[in-house]
């Protein structure tokens, strides 16, 4: 068989290579890995020449599915493999799953390939929402997929809502900057959810700090997947008393967060945050903060309990040790 060089290699990913060399690739003539072929495949099921396109398709066919999903999980992955695959293997055991996990993957390739995905692929995206926000046939795709469960269908509802909850307005007003008041009061206005959860992932700070107490969970959850949220933002989150239950127990939920030991004790100084998730944190608090817990009277009765007893066991402990 021929070896190819680096170049030749990318030549024949992009597309432009001999037609000689084409008819190659398809007989199996040249030394490429399976990944490579099956790439290389998809690439000329689009070539001009009709024959040539045709003979490719016919070979993938043929293809292992190992293959085409060790194909699929390469960063640089081809725009045509995906689309190949979201037309004609999007129902085959693990290729769904594939393309979602490449994030190189256009939404508009999984559209077809929504309800084959497995419940931990709706998670995925669920967890960047991006793609899902930017193209909402993806979302609407996936509410109707069986393996959905009723919290991801709840959201993907949520996200496929045109309209904007006056009472959101009026909240987000009333926490912004008054100079900035009327500008976000147009530009925020006229946006749909999905608009809205763009602006969250992908706007300023004076943005998510409005959108962060927006009525839709989705919103929310875009703001805290952010990729410009800064730790001193999550700080200022996690102090507020007058955040929603969801946003404060996904920044407890999130391992980022619990490495900043301020993340830590603002949730555990605020009245709002969840009992569940209160108790559960304790152990991670400082002696002097637990002490200091368990004189706040703002906090709920049972965390300041518990905080007294835990700051009880401590001396205890402590002495026994000395």
């Amino acid at each position: 068989m021929d070896t190819l060089s680096p170049e030749q290699l990318a030549e024949l990913r992009a597309g432009r290579a001999t037609h000689e060399r084409k008819l190659a690739v398809i007989s199996g003539t040249l030394s490429l890995t399976p990944a490579d072929r099956v790439e290389i495949l998809c690439v000329f099921s689009n070539d001009p020449d009709e024959s040539t396109a045709t003979r490719a398709k016919d070979v993938l066919l043929g293809q292992p599915h190992e293959a085409v999903i060790l194909a699929l999980v390469r960063e640089d992955a081809q725009p045509a493999l995906f689309s190949w695959c979201s037309h004609h293997l999007a129902d085959k055991p693990g290729i769904a799953d594939a393309m979602v996990k490449n994030r190189s993957c256009a939404a508009e390739y999984l559209v077809p390939a929504a309800r084959h995905l497995s419940t931990q692929s709706v998670q995925v995206l669920m967890d960047e929402l991006d793609r899902i926000s930017a193209f909402p046939a993806l979302a609407a795709a996936l509410e109707t997929s069986s393996s959905v469960t009723a919290e991801q269908k709840a959201l993907l509802h949520e996200l496929r809502g045109e309209s904007f909850d006056p009472a959101t307005l009026e909240r987000l007003l009333a926490a912004s900057d008054p100079s900035k008041r009327q500008t976000v009061f147009q530009q925020i206005s006229k946006m749909t959810v999905p608009q809205r959860v763009q602006l969250a992932l992908k706007g300023g700070s004076e943005e998510r700090r409005l959108l962060i107490r927006d009525n839709s969970k989705v919103v929310q959850r875009a703001v805290l997947q952010s990729p410009r949220l800064t730790e001193r933002e999550i700080e200022g989150f996690a102090s507020e008393s007058n955040q929603s239950d969801e946003v404060l127990r996904h920044i407890a939920n999130d391992r980022r967060y619990r490495k900043n030991y301020t993340v830590i004790r603002c949730l555990m100084f605020n009245p709002k945050t969840p009992i569940d998730i209160s108790l559960h944190m304790l152990l991670l608090l400082n002696p002097q903060d637990v002490k200091l817990l368990g004189i706040n009277r703002n906090v709920p009765d049972t965390l300041r309990k518990a905080a007294i007893k835990l700051h009880r066991q401590r001396q205890i402990d402590r002495h026994l040790e000395e």
